[in-house]
């Protein structure tokens, strides 16, 4: 299969992206996979541009994994943290991209707080006719790109790490279970995973998993199959049978209100354990985006069986699939 031509400048959200879109990421992702896997692990694909490392909000696998993809591409890096920026004096974050911008950035990896900021970000960079990719890697409540396409790349890669692709995920049982409320990973996760022709299995209490997530995947955007997504307040339903499970961290810093009774009757009823697995596919495995708190949202022998849990090669990927959209964004440049 021939790698389609890539046209996007900027990486927003996954809502809009294109089965073709999706391919192209993973084989790519696949080759810089194997560029990992070598002795030497550096490539000269970006040398001589720059990328802007500008997170609004702390972070650590995301942050250090773009700046390693980065660097293992010969690019240039610029960090940015907030809380010794110019930001403290009273600069407008979009008078802080700009300044990035007169340093000669050619890419621009964003993650805020607030939703639509890397949006504004690239609506500004246009505006300018900069030629600035924008990248985000997490808004608000919004999308968590990124993730969502490590976390494809991962399940794709388990079932075929020769030519993974997004065809190999059709019909298949994908339950997703947490704070789906708070989750930005879950709801670019959602439009990856449905965009493959998989059956995704919400389950969560009611306070984090509101019906309203039933109209979620409703898109002008055309798909080759059915969007399908399934929501379930309790957790049985939503494994039978399941080929993987993913859970997601409880999201306590971000509850404004009393969500839970408490974190061990969580875990009771929505804790993944080996025992609860049994319901499941026998071949099944388990994702986590991390970080995560054990003992609360998965079970620590679960987490560290590596015949069960996907959740290192999610980490390992993570840095080539960035590398993979860096050179897709930037490549045309170099």
């Amino acid at each position: 299969m021939g790698i389609a031509p890539w046209n996007r400048r900027h990486v927003l959200s996954l809502a809009d992206f294109t089965p073709d879109e999706y391919n192209t990421v993973l084989q790519t992702t696949a080759s810089f996979r194997e560029v990992l896997s070598r002795r030497t692990k550096k490539v000269p694909a970006l040398q001589g541009q720059v990328v802007a490392n500008l997170f609004f909000e702390p972070s650590t696998r995301t942050r250090s994994s773009f700046e390693l993809a980065a660097k293992r591409l010969s690019a240039d890096t610029l960090n940015f943290a907030a809380s010794t920026s110019s930001l403290t004096k009273g600069e407008t974050i979009l008078d802080t991209a700009k300044t990035y911008l007169a340093m000669g950035t050619d890419l621009m990896v964003i993650r805020h707080r607030e939703a639509g900021v890397p949006q504004a970000i690239a609506l500004e960079m246009d505006r300018l006719q900069s030629n600035v990719g924008v990248l985000n890697a997490g808004d608000g409540l919004h999308e968590h790109p990124t993730q969502g396409l490590l976390d494809l790349f991962t399940l794709c890669e388990s079932l075929d790490s020769d030519s993974p692709q997004l065809e190999l995920l059709q019909d298949k049982k994908i339950a997703i279970v947490g704070d789906i409320l708070h989750s930005r990973v879950a709801r670019s996760n959602i439009w990856s995973l449905t965009a493959s022709g998989a059956e995704v299995h919400l389950a969560a209490p009611p306070t984090l998993l509101p019906k309203l997530f039933a109209e979620f995947i409703k898109s002008d955007v055309a798909t080759p199959l059915p969007r399908r997504l399934f929501l379930h307040w309790t957790l049985d339903p939503a494994l039978k049978d399941a080929d993987f499970v993913m859970t997601l961290r409880l999201q306590k810093e971000r509850m404004s209100q009393f969500l839970l009774p408490s974190l061990r009757e969580y875990h009771q009823q929505f804790g993944i354990t080996r025992d609860r697995l049994q319901q499941c596919n026998p071949q099944v495995q388990v994702l986590h985006p991390g970080p995560v708190n054990r003992g609360v949202e998965i079970s620590s022998d679960l987490m560290d069986d590596p015949r069960l849990s996907l959740i290192a090669q999610q980490v390992t990927n993570g840095v080539a699939v960035r590398m993979a959209l860096l050179y897709l964004m930037g490549g045309g440049k170099s």
